[in-house]
Order: C-alpha cells, then sequence, then structure tokens
C-alpha cells in the first residue's frame, strides 16, 4: 500500500479557506471546514476558527465530532480520504439526496427572522460595503468578507 504524502495546510494568514459554497461529496461547508482544521493544526488559521457555529452545522448534519476530524486531519489525509471518514463515521448515515437537500438549503440560508441576528447580519455587511444590495445568504456575506480581507474590493 502506498503511503500517503501529508496535504500541505493552507495558510489563512495569506488567502480565505475555501468558499463556504465548495462541495465535497456534495457536502457544502465540508471543504471550508477541512482548510480551517488543517491551518489550525499548523498555527496558520489567522482570524478562520474551526469549530465555529458555521462550522457545527456540518459537523452536526454529518454526525461527526469536530476533535476526531481534526485527529484525521493531523494524520495528513486528503479531501478524498477525509470524505471517506466523514461517510463511514457518519451517525446518521446520510443519503445523496438528503446531502443534496440540505446543502442546497445553505447555499441559500439567510439570516433568521429575529431581530438580534438581522441586526447582526446588516451591521456586518454595512461594515463591508454600504452599496451591496445582493449579499442576502450567509454564503454571500462570508464570500463579501474573505474577498475584502485580502484586500478584495467589495
Amino acid at each position: 500500500m502506498a503511503k500517503t504524502t501529508p496535504i500541505p495546510a493552507p495558510d489563512l494568514t495569506q488567502r480565505p479557506p475555501r468558499s463556504p459554497r465548495s462541495r465535497l461529496g456534495g457536502y457544502v461547508l465540508l471543504p471550508r471546514l477541512l482548510d480551517k482544521g488543517r491551518a489550525t493544526l499548523v498555527g496558520k488559521n489567522g482570524e478562520y476558527h474551526y469549530n465555529c457555529p458555521l462550522d457545527q452545522h456540518i459537523l452536526k448534519f454529518a454526525g461527526i465530532d469536530a476533535k476526531k476530524l481534526l485527529a484525521e486531519l493531523k494524520k495528513g489525509k486528503g479531501d478524498g480520504e477525509i470524505l471517506d471518514w466523514v461517510t463511514s463515521q457518519s451517525k446518521p448515515i446520510r443519503s445523496p439526496w438528503e446531502i443534496q437537500q440540505w446543502s442546497d438549503y445553505h447555499d441559500r440560508r439567510g439570516p433568521d427572522s429575529d431581530a438580534e441576528t438581522l441586526q447582526f447580519f446588516v451591521g456586518y455587511t454595512s461594515k463591508l460595503s454600504l452599496t451591496r444590495e445582493d449579499i442576502k445568504t450567509w454564503a454571500d456575506l462570508l464570500d463579501l468578507d474573505d474577498h475584502v480581507s485580502f484586500g478584495g474590493k467589495a
């Protein structure tokens, strides 16, 4: 059996993690979570936090533990190997249509309708841009924040 070459950790002080819209095995958010986990292991996570509330959505849906996932990442496994591990560990086991629907929902998920969440979303967006009226979802907001944080213009 060939030995796996450890995947290098991204330096999230130099570039953002993958978009929340990126998918692995159909799971939205998973590639971003893996980037943050790998960067955390080598102390290059910058302003990004592994196991944040956003990460907890994918962890809960997939039924995997954040600490156990981090231990697998520490072994230097690539995305495909991690996906195999997620699939084998997932409780409950998710069918492809469940993963698709869950991921599609998270692609389109905006702020909850309570005043506090809406106020946070609008305030966060306005710190990045006062003119962008197309920012409607959490994925839109995170993509914009990642872009602006690394020198892009809103």
